[in-house]
């Protein structure tokens, strides 16, 4: 029932705008929770961290821990933490951090401090910002529709298996490779099969979410050297499932649905700017003016929607 979005504008503008707003207009699909992963301006060095603390009690103690898994990997803040905080027991941060000198390593040790502080996102351009409640709760309090960017995705979610904590929601990070995010519809049935053969690679799961497994998957296979679209189309006959799915790097937005197609997704594309939702109604919150719709209903699709002249590789 959860409903995905993904945008794409032909420079940097108010990408965080239009994916609040797609996300609005399909909070009835999912008001569990809402994400963002907005794709900005490039850091030339250093990533921006986006995540969240499971205590504000515990807030300093847990960001101590933090800073000193930074320096044993050579790393250290470009500017204090920022805190995003309400009643609820759980913190965000924001955090813009130099490179470490392996950033696999230092994601691996990061991942080990869970139990205080979770990354959900790192990368040069990518966020991800999600947390419980509907489009305009997650962007009042994180200030989502002032964001600036080229291109992003969103998910409301309707939680039927995992936890209804921020962590568990949408997008998620494929770590620990840096700037790719994926929203998706529907379920892996084939999950626990796949979560092991990554886990023996190496991979770690923070969530039992099988959204999170697919954006590993897919980013996996680019590194034993497909692209992305030769990734998306062996995704339809090596996952087993009902699912569509949108997988965002630097370069763009792809989408895969499986070969039973009952998730949908429609797109509209206007002299190169692109929206596309699970719902056509949504998109039009976007593009006001009468453009024809791409309705993507067949069986076993694949797409990529590109940004400019950048490399789709992650």
């Amino acid at each position: 029932m959860c409903g995905i979005a993904g945008r794409i504008l032909n420079a940097p503008g108010e990408v965080g705008r239009d994916l609040v707003a797609l996300m609005a207009a399909q909070e009835h699909r999912g008001a569990d929770s809402t994400g963002f992963a907005v794709y900005g301006v490039p850091m030339e060095t250093g990533y921006v961290l986006r995540g969240m603390g499971f205590d504000k009690a515990q807030m300093d103690q847990g960001l101590a821990k933090f800073e000193a898994v930074l320096t044993d990997h050579g790393a250290s803040y470009l500017s204090d933490p920022k805190i995003i905080s309400d009643a609820s027991k759980h913190y965000c941060f924001r955090m813009e951090i130099s490179d470490p000198k392996d950033l696999t390593a230092w994601v691996a040790d990061a991942d080990m401090l869970t139990g205080d502080i979770e990354i959900q996102s790192c990368g040069r351009s990518l966020e991800i910002i999600k947390d419980v409640g509907s489009a305009e709760q997650v962007s009042e309090k994180h200030k989502v529709h002032d964001m600036v960017g080229t291109h992003g995705l969103g998910h409301a979610r309707l939680a039927t298996e995992s936890s209804v904590l921020p962590n568990a929601s949408h997008p998620f990070w494929a770590r620990p490779f840096s700037d790719v995010a994926i929203v998706h519809n529907g379920q892996i049935t084939d999950y626990f099969t796949w979560r092991d053969r990554l886990e023996r690679q190496g991979y770690r799961f923070l969530t039992e979410n099988d959204s999170e497994l697919i954006a590993v998957w897919v980013s996996d296979q680019m590194k034993q050297g497909l692209t992305l679209e030769q990734a998306l189309k062996r995704s339809i006959s090596a996952i087993d499932g009902v699912f569509t799915y949108m997988i965002a790097t630097p370069g763009g937005i792809g989408f895969a649905k499986d070969r039973f197609a009952m998730k949908p997704i429609v797109a509209l594309e206007d002299n190169g700017e692109v929206a596309a939702a699970t719902e056509e109604q949504a998109m039009r919150r976007v593009f006001r003016n009468e453009i024809d719709v791409v309705n993507y209903d067949g069986p076993s699709l694949t797409g990529i929607w590109g940004v400019g002249n950048r490399s789709l590789a992650a």
